[in-house]
């Protein structure tokens, strides 16, 4: 009768041992989801910037420089506030690190045409070969 009890609290012991992680990961997977779907929305929003439409255009590629200019001309490289002045010594370390880099550059449409050519001339000195201009596409 002993080896009975004893087979009985050996159960109940491994029973409460193992720690079920399904619902764990469920409410893992929803969070990654919800913050994924939201991310996008969040920083269009923060940097004030309203891209000019076309009906046609395509995904840029995943290593990207990030250049954002306002329409008062100020620029964010990789979304940090930057000097006109700095932008070509910053983008040279960042090819150096990965010289296959695509440029991003989303400027406000009512940014100036000569401050988005002076921008994309930086970067084509700085050794960048690859541009793109961001848009949103029309409906």
């Amino acid at each position: 009768m002993a080896s009975k009890s004893q087979n009985l609290e050996a159960d109940d012991l491994s029973s409460i041992a193992e720690i079920n992680i399904t619902p764990f990961v469920d409410v893992v997977l929803v969070l990654l989801v919800i913050f994924m779907v939201t991310a996008p929305m969040l920083v269009r929003e923060q940097m004030s910037v309203n891209l000019p439409k076309a009906s046609s255009g395509e995904k840029s590629a995943s290593e990207s420089i990030s250049l954002i200019i306002d329409k008062t001309g100020a620029v964010r490289l990789m979304n940090k506030a930057i000097e006109t002045s700095q932008i070509e010594a910053a983008i040279k370390s960042m090819i150096e690190k990965n010289p296959n880099s695509q440029a991003v550059i989303s400027a406000d449409q009512d940014t100036k045409h000569g401050d988005v050519i002076q921008i994309m001339d930086l970067v084509k000195r700085a050794g960048v070969t690859r541009f793109a201009i961001q848009i949103e596409q029309k409906n």
